[in-house]
């Protein structure tokens, strides 16, 4: 398996992924499918708008991360993935931008992406929401990361461009643009996983994305990851065999980058 990284401005093709077994950090159990039953709490963080809380174990002042879901809306899985945020010491926040719906089915999730996208003022009015209660509460250090996956992945982005001011942006295979002058309104690093073997986004859209953060100067750590297709981070129990070493070194990259850009 090779891995095809695209980091900080400039494309590096690497060697085999065999570094990545000296680390002694596995992934979460929620997106190898083993996750336990969710430990948080239903959280309306502005009138209307709802999500899912995780909080971690410690008191202590920390980095906030806002999670966007998937095309099929706030299901178990993305508040499992909340629940290992707390536990690496974050305080994870799901947000639901579909008002507690969730598709069952590919005609189902694409009815609510596009009845959601139709309204991106309302999409950023919620996170806005979002990320001022996280940046409001006692125990926050004020700094906030938004991930998003998929349609959450998109999301993210059009966030990072058009919301409130946060810390870090991380998408996990999602809808993006190759507007420099639109991706100058970043003001912060951006993570990107990716996949090889798909095509929404491509590769080749993907090295579009990085070369017009490059033209922007926002810098970035992307990479594509080889035999792997769309949705193979958050869902690892699909095809454990081709998954797992790319979303372990794609959670050791996220893990990171959170502590580099949100945490004190």
């Amino acid at each position: 398996m090779r891995l095809f990284r695209v980091a900080f401005s400039f494309l590096l093709v690497l060697a085999p992924l065999c570094w990545v077994s000296a680390a002694s950090q596995d992934p979460p159990d929620a997106i190898l499918g083993k996750g336990q039953a969710p430990k948080g709490s239903l959280l309306e963080y502005h009138p209307g708008a709802r999500g899912y809380l995780s909080l971690p174990a410690e008191s202590a002042s920390s980095g906030s991360v806002l999670l966007i879901h998937e095309w099929n809306g706030l299901v178990d899985r993305i508040r499992q993935v909340a629940d290992s945020f707390a536990a690496e010491g974050y305080i994870a926040l799901a947000a639901d931008l579909y008002d507690g719906r969730t598709g069952s089915n590919p005609r189902e999730n694409m009815a609510l992406v596009r009845e959601t996208l139709a309204q991106p003022e309302k999409i950023v009015a919620n996170l806005n929401a979002a990320v001022s209660y996280l940046k409001s509460r006692d125990d926050s250090n004020q700094r906030v990361a938004v991930i998003g996956w998929c349609y959450g992945g998109g999301v993210a982005l059009t966030f990072a461009i058009n919301g409130e001011l946060h810390e870090g942006t991380a998408i996990f295979y999602g809808r993006l643009l190759d507007d420099p002058e639109q991706l100058k309104k970043i003001t912060h690093p951006v993570y990107g996983t990716f996949a090889l073997l798909d095509r929404g986004p491509s590769p080749s859209q993907v090295e579009s994305f990085v070369n017009a953060l490059r033209s922007a100067g926002v810098d970035n750590d992307v990479h594509i990851y080889d035999e792997v297709n769309h949705g193979f981070w958050l869902y690892v129990d699909r095809n454990p065999d081709t998954s797992l070493v790319p979303a372990t070194d794609a959670w050791l990259r996220l893990k990171r980058y959170l502590r580099d850009n949100i945490a004190e």
